[in-house]
């Protein structure tokens, strides 16, 4: 009989057919266990990157809507001061969202946000997915130095300014976020927020 040529390995060294087959199993079980070990590692950070892109949009749309209630509020309450009932083109209908209209209180500029409190009846502007009890809004009349004289006694007068300041308590909804900062909005009884997102706007009184 004639033998069989030996096969020749990598390191010069030689063997039949079902010896090399053999010697190749524990080196293809080593490079399985390897690659098992590298999806991990790859899986983890793609599940990382997804959720962190995930929780930046539902931020990034908080924050749209704290700037857009903010800056809304404010043209609400500047179209609604004290002369606003006397005022034909001010009848307080739809959309203006809040009646009775003129003199604005505090208390309406947060109802037109939040749809809780004062005089509105219709809801508020705040969208789905926004967390109601976590909005707080605070609306003011600061007497600027070029403010007219009856700013002093009657701040939501024509020509005085109205500042709105909306904030909201933001909590991570994924997992591997920080919690629990000691950051809140003010008057908040929120515990464990991670972010506090806040907006302010001003404008002048028109009637």
């Amino acid at each position: 009989m004639r033998q069989r040529n030996p096969s020749i390995l990598r390191d010069g060294t030689s063997c039949f057919r079902k010896r090399c087959v053999a010697e190749g199993f524990p080196r293809l079980k080593t490079e399985d266990g390897t690659t098992l070990v590298e999806f991990a590692f790859v899986c983890l950070l793609f599940l990382a990157m997804l959720f962190g892109i995930c929780e930046f949009g539902v931020v990034l749309y908080t924050y749209h809507f704290v700037s857009h209630a903010a800056k809304s509020a404010a043209r609400w309450a500047a179209v609604n001061g004290s002369t606003c009932s006397t005022d034909s083109s001010c009848n307080g209908t739809l959309p203006m969202n809040c009646e009775p209209v003129g003199p604005t209180t505090a208390a309406d500029v947060q109802a037109y946000v939040t749809g809780r409190g004062g005089n509105c009846t219709q809801p508020g502007i705040t969208p789905g997915g926004i967390d109601v009890s976590k909005v707080y809004v605070t609306a003011s009349w600061p007497v600027q130095s070029g403010s007219p004289a009856i700013c002093a006694t009657t701040a939501n007068s024509p020509g005085c300014t109205v500042e709105v300041t909306v904030c909201y308590d933001y909590k991570f909804i994924f997992p591997l976020m920080p919690k629990g900062s000691s950051a809140k909005c003010p008057g908040s009884s929120t515990t464990g927020a991670s972010l506090t997102l806040s907006s302010t706007s001003e404008m002048i009184i028109a009637h």
